[in-house]
């Protein structure tokens, strides 16, 4: 451990959102987290670092259990207040392994050893003078010290708790663990920096850090979606058949499999970011089946089309219509005998039909083997709404998920009922760098320069929330 690493401990009453607190701000979702009082039973040190470089120290400590006896035998300790810290690491040392006072010497070990401290009371709760107890303990420490007030459930004693936490607190914040965004965050490690002279060169660079850290995640995402994009829509699903047999059932099953290989490959982009963001063990919503894809919604269904994908005079004015056209061209000079699957296969995506336009979802076409016999060939997906629909769905995939805190154990889900196109919220310009980007991909030109013209498209897409994260994250 960095002597010089500045280093809080997280202390108060049993049940009032410790863990919460330090799983955000130490952006580590295996911290547990349980309603249960008497959880946390040892000091777990949980150290923040970006590219392998510790930054700071959060310390998840249990609650006080008898913090009235402890303060008696301080008092009997210390004859001024100059003698209040060596009492209280007096006690500490003599007291260590004993269960009756396990839980006190955890806590105040790490203050012992020169951590700040965060003292966490809930909001939504009665200030009680049971609470003064402890604070004079941790007074006694002389130890910087700010309070935290995490509003946990629904009433609001804040203003109550604020006139009694000034009174023992050099910085009092409200800090709501679940809800807290990146920019509350940074504050928040601001504030620390307020506590002691000494942390702020080391706490001011790691929120540089982290500000930097944030663009980098950002970068990372747009390249997963854009190859998300690149993958999508030229993926293909093709069989050969002997002469003379029946290919109408063969068309089903391949766009079938097409259906499924691009739900696999959106997961694994939701599966990449989730990574990317530290969020090992968050649920995107989906169980694994084909009937229910990211955020607990299948990629095709009329509901997704109409959220995700564009109103038709928004295809229109991007040209992305014309764009799928020209794909129709490319297929034709190709050789093959070429369709578009209609009304009857239409019932295979959940009547997403009507979202589709004119030329269905995706091609067919049929053309000689090189030994004998034909190849049916399913794809690629050429529905201009398409590339619209799967990137709005990563959009918000990303919006939930980076901006999510650690503390939250929840699912991710959506439900998709909103009657106005997400990515009609996308600025005109770079709704139509986005469009010409899908037509050179549906004319095959898949190249690393339109890769990375993407990749710049959908950075600038990402650094915008969608409106819809709000709504879904409330619900």
């Amino acid at each position: 451990m960095t002597d010089s690493l500045p280093r809080f401990a997280v202390v108060g009453h049993p049940n009032k959102g410790k863990s919460s607190i330090v799983a955000t701000l130490a952006e580590d979702d295996r911290v547990a987290i349980s309603p249960t009082p008497g959880t946390t039973r040892a000091a777990n040190r949980h150290t923040f670092r970006i590219d392998g470089e510790p930054l700071y120290e959060l310390i998840d400590t249990p609650g006080f259990q008898r913090p009235g006896e402890l303060l008696n035998l301080l008092r009997k300790q210390a004859g001024s207040a100059s003698d209040r810290a060596a009492a209280v690491a007096a006690f500490v040392e003599a007291h260590r392994g004993e269960d009756r006072f396990h839980d006190e010497c955890e806590l105040l070990a790490p203050l012992v050893e020169g951590a700040g401290i965060l003292y966490v009371v809930d909001g939504a709760k009665p200030y009680g003078p049971e609470y003064e107890v402890e604070m004079e303990i941790l007074r006694w420490t002389g130890r910087p010290r700010m309070a935290l007030i995490n509003r946990i459930g629904e009433g609001d004693f804040e203003e109550e708790w604020r006139q009694a936490l000034d009174q023992y607190f050099s910085i009092v914040r409200v800090f709501d663990a679940l809800s807290a965004d990146f920019d509350k965050r940074i504050s928040l490690l601001r504030a620390f920096a307020e506590l002691d002279e000494a942390w702020r060169p080391l706490l001011d660079r790691a929120v540089e850090e982290l500000m930097a850290e944030r663009e980098r995640r950002r970068h990372r995402s747009a390249r997963e979606i854009a190859s998300l994009m690149l993958d999508a829509l030229t993926a293909t699903e093709r069989e050969s058949v002997g002469a003379g047999a029946d290919t109408e059932g063969l068309k089903s099953r391949l766009l079938e499999r097409l259906q499924h290989r691009i739900r696999q490959r959106e997961g694994a982009a939701i599966e990449q970011i989730k990574a990317i963001y530290g969020h090992g063990s968050l649920d995107v919503g989906s169980d694994g089946n084909d009937a229910s894809g990211v955020h607990g919604s299948d990629i095709f269904t009329s509901e997704n089309w109409e959220v995700f994908g564009l109103s038709r005079h928004q295809l229109a004015m991007t040209g992305a219509v014309s764009g799928a056209a020209a794909g129709s061209g490319v297929d034709l000079a190709l050789g093959g005998s070429s369709l578009f699957l209609g009304a009857g296969l239409g019932a295979l995506v959940g009547g997403a039909g009507a979202w589709f336009g004119s030329g269905g979802l995706a091609k067919v076409k049929t053309v000689a083997g090189s030994l004998g016999g034909r190849i049916v060939q399913v794809g690629p997906v050429t529905a201009a709404n398409f590339p619209w629909v799967v990137l709005g769905r990563a959009w918000l995939g990303f919006g939930l998920i980076a901006e999510r805190n650690h503390a939250r154990r929840d699912a991710i889900a959506l439900a998709v009922a909103s009657e106005t196109h997400l990515m009609g919220a996308v600025p005109d310009d770079l709704r139509r760098d986005l469009a010409r980007s899908f037509r050179r991909i549906s004319r095959g030109d898949t190249g690393d320069d339109v890769f990375e013209a993407m990749v710049v498209q959908i950075e600038r897409l990402l650094a915008h929330r969608p409106v819809e994260v709000v709504a879904a994250e409330r619900q």
